[in-house]
C-alpha cells in the first residue's frame, strides 16, 4: 500500500524559512515524479513546484519568485521543500503528491497524495 507522509510544516514567523519533506513509503519512489501542492483556506489547490524521478529537472509555479527549492534524495524515498523568506499568504496546507504524468502540474496528473502539513505564516 503506497503511502506519502509529509512533515516539518509548523506556526512561523514572516520572514523564518521551513524546509517540509515528505517519505514515500511503499512505492519504487525513483520511478515517480514528485510535486508539492498547497491549499489555503477556501481556496483551491494550487500547484508549488515538481522535481523529475531523477532530480535531474526541477519546475516551479511563477508565485514561488526564487524563494523555494524543491529536492530530492532516492536513497531516502524522501522529497523536500525548502521554503524561504516566508509571508503570511503562504499559509496552507502542503501536499506531496506522486505521479506517472513528465510536467504535470494540476491534480490530475498524480496519483498518490500524502495527508498534508501545516505552514502558518504570523506577520
Amino acid at each position: 500500500q503506497a503511502q506519502l507522509v509529509e512533515s516539518g510544516g509548523r506556526l512561523v514567523q514572516a520572514g523564518d524559512s521551513l524546509r517540509l519533506s515528505c517519505i514515500a513509503l511503499g512505492l519504487t519512489f525513483d520511478n515517480w515524479n514528485m510535486a508539492w501542492f498547497r491549499q489555503a483556506p477556501g481556496k483551491e489547490p494550487e500547484y508549488v513546484s515538481l522535481i523529475t524521478k531523477s532530480g535531474r529537472s526541477t519546475y516551479y509555479a511563477d508565485f514561488v519568485k526564487g524563494r523555494f527549492t524543491i529536492s530530492r534524495d532516492n536513497a531516502k524515498n524522501t522529497v523536500y521543500l525548502q521554503i524561504n523568506s516566508l509571508k503570511p499568504e503562504d499559509t496552507a496546507v502542503y501536499f506531496c503528491a506522486a505521479g506517472s504524468t513528465l510536467g504535470a502540474r494540476s491534480k490530475v496528473g498524480y496519483e498518490y497524495w500524502g495527508q498534508g502539513t501545516q505552514v502558518t505564516v504570523s506577520s
